[in-house]
């Protein structure tokens, strides 16, 4: 079992790394420019509800074997950039939501929701950050590491979605007052899409630490 103090030091040391500029706020902040904050607050789920995943990773070993091979880690950056690519370009080339309320190219809050998931759980340095953050904060006269770290995953992901919210409620606001404006709702389609390609090609040179 996590005590007090573990879980205060945690969750305000979370608190503080989700508020830093990352791909995962940048896509928050995107989805909430471009298309408000039902789809940014989607994207911010699924950043959140990703490390699910990233922490049984870190409690099986797998996030330990991608710090050490280097076959491992390329494969899942190159397919996490890529897909970060894939989705730039889509969001590039899409319409504007104000032009194109009936359009099926406005993507849903659940394919928002599924993209930020799958962006998440290919992003090797996430799986990384587990496997060297959290035991720092396992303490072994509180009970099996396993399940410290289960209970230090849920306080991160709570954590994660208080500062991702925020962001996609701030964005989204900012969102819908650009987006009044027809040709204002395109740059900001190109703007997103730009930075979103410019996080896939980061990703693809990015190296382990």
């Amino acid at each position: 079992m996590l005590d007090s103090t573990q879980i205060i030091l945690f969750a305000t040391t979370s608190l503080l790394l989700a508020a830093s500029p990352g791909p995962d706020v940048i896509y928050v902040i995107t989805r909430g420019l471009t298309q408000g904050h039902k789809s940014a607050m989607a994207a911010a789920a699924g950043f959140s509800l990703g490390n699910i995943a990233h922490t049984a990773f870190a409690i099986l070993g797998l996030s330990a074997i991608i710090r050490s091979s280097a076959i491992a880690f390329t494969a899942i950056k190159i397919a996490g950039a890529l897909y970060l690519i894939y989705i730039g370009y889509k969001t590039f080339t899409s319409k504007s939501e104000v032009s194109a309320e009936k359009d099926d190219k406005v993507l849903s809050a659940k394919a928002v929701f599924i993209q930020s998931i799958t962006a998440n759980i290919l992003n090797p340095k996430v799986a990384i950050f587990f496997i060297a953050f959290f035991p720092q904060f396992v303490k072994p006269e509180n009970g099996h590491p396993s399940l410290q770290m289960a209970g230090l995953g849920l306080v991160f992901i709570i954590c994660t979605f208080i500062v991702f919210s925020a962001c996609a409620l701030f964005s989204g606001q900012i969102g819908n007052r650009l987006k009044q404006s027809k040709t204002g709702a395109g740059y900001l389609n190109k703007a997103a899409g730009a930075v979103l390609m410019g996080l896939g090609v980061a990703l693809a040179f990015s190296r382990r630490t």
